[in-house]
């Protein structure tokens, strides 16, 4: 699994690399994990490949532990990080569903992780156990990847397919915000028209906001994205035996065979837009922007403004009595329906993805709804 936190110092051990011990504690909490998360699993098939998983990551725990016994050092103590149990929490009420998502990505940015120790090692038995725990990470990563039913290496999945995404979660802001707000207004027991009037001005607001957020979110990240492979491009320029090495460091991760591997490299190496784009991929994890920064703002802020639209519609077609019970209805649906479509991104099932988006909106209608009572008392 990917670091949990900050590197951890064996203290007093001589000839032991500082890091080494923030290594051991991320296997660490990863074989806790993978247990914990195959005792609350129900599925036979996938609760056998946590347990095997499990299995691995102790045997991960094991070659740290005979490197720290190896250069004289002492095995730093370990309990579960907090954000490891609240993994496993999550997992035991709403489904390793919910979970496997992060997971695939930790496992995946280890792969890189280990490949840059190892590089950093060169030999011994560091690099050693650096390229074979990179090997298994990797093979972890596909294991869980294909245990949701996605195709292809999981370290080129995006999260989210682009406008897709921007609909799904800009419709869901603008029809929860929305929606709390208007019930807010009716619990302060108004006027229709100032219903209307609170609810037209909070969908426009609450649109141009998440546009605006969209777009500065999508341009901040192409940016770094932009200055993470023109660091890469650099290398590959001043360091070109180094950048050899981790080429077929990264090939031998992925199951080539050691010559193989570096005859490939070197291979690459002559083409060097070939390198830099599997660098890129490989070892940063970038790929190429579903959408432009300027789509993904208007695209956001448009399905925020239909979500936002939704709640308020019912009193533009009916006398208020009428609406209100419309509005809730309609709203109430449309929150199962926009929680089912985050199902595509979050990897849990329709339903249990619906109920929870379901019951999140009823809350804060009713929270909305008390508390414009009570401003209004």
């Amino acid at each position: 699994m990917g670091k949990a936190g900050g590197a951890g110092k064996a203290g007093g051990n001589v000839g032991v690399d500082p890091v080494w011990a923030e290594y051991y504690r991320d296997e660490m909490d990863a074989a806790w994990l993978y247990r914990a998360l195959a005792r609350s699993e129900s599925d036979a098939t996938r609760r056998s490949i946590f347990e095997r998983l499990a299995t691995v990551e102790d045997a991960h725990v094991q070659r740290w532990r005979a490197l720290f016994a190896a250069h004289g050092g002492s095995v730093p103590a370990h309990a579960p990080s907090l954000r490891t149990r609240a993994l496993a929490w999550t997992a035991r009420w709403f489904g390793s569903s919910a979970v496997l998502p992060i997971i695939v990505r930790q496992e995946s940015r280890e792969v890189g992780s280990y490949l840059r120790l190892a590089r950093r090692a060169r030999h011994g038995s560091t690099h050693e156990t650096a390229m074979a725990i990179a090997t298994e990470s990797a093979e972890h990563a596909q294991d869980l990847s294909d245990s949701m039913g996605r195709e292809g290496e999981p370290w080129h999945i995006t999260l989210g397919a682009g406008y897709l995404r921007s609909v799904v979660y800009g419709f869901n802001d603008g029809l929860t915000a929305n929606f709390g707000l208007v019930a807010g207004v009716i619990g302060a027991d108004v006027g229709p028209n100032l219903v209307i009037v609170t609810g037209v001005a909070g969908a426009l607001a609450d649109a141009l906001s998440m546009g605006s957020s969209g777009y500065l979110a999508a341009k901040s990240q192409a940016e770094v994205a932009a200055r993470q492979v023109a660091i890469e491009q650099e290398e590959l320029r001043l360091m070109p035996d180094l950048e050899e090495k981790e080429l077929a460091l990264i090939l031998e991760a992925k199951g080539l065979a050691p010559a193989r591997a570096r005859e490939s490299a070197k291979a690459m190496m002559r083409d060097p837009q070939r390198a830099l784009a599997t660098k890129v991929q490989e070892e940063l994890g970038i790929q190429p922007p579903a959408v432009t920064p300027l789509a993904d703002g208007v695209v956001t802020g448009s399905a925020t403004a239909v979500g936002a639209g939704i709640p308020l519609l019912p009193f533009l077609l009916a006398d208020a009595s009428t609406a209100i019970w419309v509005s809730l209805t309609i709203s109430m649906l449309a929150h199962f329906g926009i929680g089912a479509a985050r199902s595509i991104f979050t990897g849990r099932s329709v339903w249990a993805s619906g109920r929870d988006m379901f019951l999140v909106g009823f809350g804060v209608a009713a929270a909305g709804y008390l508390i414009g009572g009570l401003l209004m008392a």
